[in-house]
């Protein structure tokens, strides 16, 4: 699966990780930025990432920043994009499982790398189930 994966500089080491742990799961990862450890504007990687799967070029997405929430905020602007922070394996797997979020942000400044890979591994092993979650999600979007 192709990844598109974002970060501003509070969050561009663990970027680098989580690109591994996606590798490791048989994933290709889609860097969008930022490239080093120097002060940038979040949005400024959270639009691209977010294009990059609002319009298919990549299936899922990761977004990285201090928080997560600044990330989120700008992702979600996208109509196609449900952007969930995540920050336990149970928020990931509620994510995907009940809202199909398809961008998983990560609060790099609130949880560690092994907490980050449980994250990951669970949001992209997880499945949307459907259902009466079908009705909820359809109603995200504004017309």
């Amino acid at each position: 699966m192709k990844v598109a994966i974002g970060a501003d500089h509070a969050g561009y080491e663990r970027k680098d990780f989580i690109k591994e742990v996606l590798s490791a799961l048989g994933h290709e990862a889609d860097d969008k930025g930022t490239h080093s450890g120097d002060s940038v504007d979040y949005p400024d990687f959270a639009h691209p990432t977010a294009e990059a799967v609002e319009s298919g070029d990549a299936e899922l997405g990761v977004l990285i920043c201090g928080s997560a929430q600044g990330v989120a905020m700008t992702a979600n602007k996208h109509q196609g994009i449900r952007a969930a922070v995540c920050w336990t394996p149970e928020i990931a797997a509620l994510a995907r499982q009940h809202n199909n979020a398809n961008i998983c942000c990560i609060p790099a400044r609130f949880v560690d790398e092994d907490v980050t890979k449980e994250i990951i591994e669970t949001f992209f092993k997880t499945d949307f189930e459907g259902g009466r979650h079908d009705r909820r999600v359809g109603k995200i979007a504004c017309s």
